[in-house]
């Protein structure tokens, strides 16, 4: 979906009911939903996401629902903005199937072995963390996409973090940081593309002022993974790592010709190839390596000796592709790392995905969302709390509406104006709607990047939400800017005509 189209959908959705939803109307699906969530924690814990906040989610799409008929909208105008809702999902969600294939395929292929094999030998424990987060942000600045950096080199490094008896979430989180660092400051990124779009600026200029914000916030998460890596010791004295190595060394042909894979999906990343062509395509190269490199794990996996050879090598590529590699090596640990994948894999997440959907296109199409913006609005007395307005409501938008494509462009058009009202540049907006909008979407578990992450780098969202420091800091670095008048643009009064009659253009939902 193109930028231009992805704002056209959202006008569309946004075309306000017969009557205007009141407060009230607007928080009532919106506390039914907080309440219900809690409660969905508070019973299930960590399994929430395995269906508990699906349900959650329905349901509150139903109260939204309800309001909106109160105010005059038909069932059948309200399912068609479900539809389109999920319309838009669809993307992310072929994406996610497609990772689940490439999973698959890369362990059956020995290219994530591999991955694992050679990080166990050159990475340094002490300094993984702090080289996961580094590593990350480089790759994600050239190829401009958090989600192929994380379903790429960051499953390699997940299964690295095992190997020395490292923590998962804060290997998660150090993958995350620097894959969305590189997403905020990449002009190949479609985020970093999209926030300029809506505010009218220019795409470097928007990445220059961008960066006042993203470098300090990234310097300080380096900082802190630096110093949680201090100290570290491989598990068990080294001798579970080398019982890893060598498990690896017998049950794979490990070469370094596997790493093509991951070597063509960056490329073809980097060349602008779509990313769901892009990681087809990695899939299929995985399985051409196991067939080349790994045919005897090929057989084994297929477990079908009755078949001619090559029905179990395309039965055993087939399975993969669909549901996943189990390892059976006796080491546990390789057992449970490698045991992973397939589009199966991905269900439960595209299930969450699709719920969120529903929920936000009906908070969307009934304009709840854009009566909650505008109750933000009445709070706003200065340039600070503007920005603490535009940030939780990025925010909150990212919670309501599940999708970080929607917490920039809502919040770019309703902020626009109140922005350009204070003689405020345009640059500060698409900033701060990228500090609240981009980087705090992995940390919603139901939001499509929080279940994207969770699914891919196999940690819960909320274990790694707190080590997820660039993510976490972003928002709280672009607030002290604001109240401390810290490089906020300023604008000309002859840039905004329009504005020097004193009317005041606030949109009114």
């Amino acid at each position: 979906m193109t930028i231009e189209q992805s704002i056209k959908q959202q006008e569309q959705a946004l075309e306000t009911p017969l009557k205007p939803p009141s407060l009230l109307d607007a928080l009532f699906p919106t506390l039914t939903l907080i309440a219900l969530l809690s409660l969905s924690v508070y019973l299930f814990g960590d399994d929430s996401s395995y269906g508990s906040n699906q349900i959650v989610l329905i349901i509150s799409a139903l109260v939204a629902a309800i309001v909106g008929m109160k105010n005059g909208l038909s069932w059948n105008q309200l399912e068609s903005a479900m539809h389109q809702g999920i319309a838009i999902a669809l993307g992310a969600i072929l994406i996610l199937l497609a990772v689940g294939m490439l999973i698959g395929s890369w362990i059956l292929s020995g290219t994530v072995p591999t991955m694992i094999y050679y990080g166990l030998q050159l990475l340094d424990p002490g300094w993984f963390y702090a080289a996961s987060c580094l590593m990350c942000a480089m790759v994600s600045v050239c190829i401009g996409s958090s989600w192929t950096t994380a379903g790429t080199v960051g499953i390699g490094l997940m299964g690295i973090a095992a190997g020395f008896g490292l923590s998962p979430e804060i290997t998660a989180g150090a993958i995350i940081s620097g894959a969305y660092f590189g997403d905020k400051l990449s002009p190949l990124s479609e985020t970093t593309n999209l926030a300029p779009a809506v505010t009218g600026v220019e795409l470097f200029d928007h990445i220059r002022h961008l960066s006042w914000t993203t470098i300090p916030s990234f310097i300080i998460a380096m900082s802190a993974f630096i110093w949680l890596g201090m100290g570290e010791q491989v598990a068990s004295g080294g001798g579970e790592m080398d019982a890893m190595i060598a498990v690896l060394d017998q049950q794979f042909n490990v070469s370094g010709w596997l790493l093509l894979p991951l070597l063509a999906v960056l490329l073809l990343a980097w060349l602008r190839v779509p990313a769901l062509a892009s990681i087809l395509i990695g899939a299929l190269l995985g399985a051409l390596m196991a067939l080349l490199l790994q045919r005897d794990n090929v057989v084994a996996f297929a477990a079908a000796p009755e078949l001619a050879l090559g029905l179990q090598l395309f039965k055993g590529i087939w399975t993969s592709f669909y549901d996943g590699y189990q390892a059976t090596t006796g080491n546990e640990v390789i057992d449970k790392l490698l045991s992973r994948g397939g589009m199966s894999s991905m269900l439960n997440t595209v299930w969450l995905i699709l719920c969120a959907m529903v929920f936000g296109a009906v908070m969307e199409r009934t304009g709840l969302l854009a009566r909650l913006i505008r109750g933000v609005l009445g709070m706003v007395n200065s340039t600070g709390s503007l920005i603490v307005a535009t940030i939780g409501t990025c925010i909150g938008t990212n919670v309501v509406a599940a999708d970080q494509y929607i917490s920039i462009i809502l919040p770019g058009r309703m902020f626009k104006v109140e922005f350009a009202r204070r003689g405020l540049s345009p640059l500060n907006l698409s900033r701060t709607i990228e500090d609240g909008g981009t980087i705090t979407s992995p940390l919603i578990p139901w939001n499509t990047c929080g279940a994207y992450m969770a699914g891919t780098l196999g940690v819960a969202t909320l274990a790694y939400l707190p080590y997820a420091f660039f993510n976490l800091l972003g928002p709280l670095v672009a607030i002290i800017y604001g109240y401390c008048n810290i490089k906020i643009a300023r604008i000309e009064q002859t840039e905004t005509p329009e504005l020097m009659n004193g009317e005041d253009l606030r949109p009114s939902v």
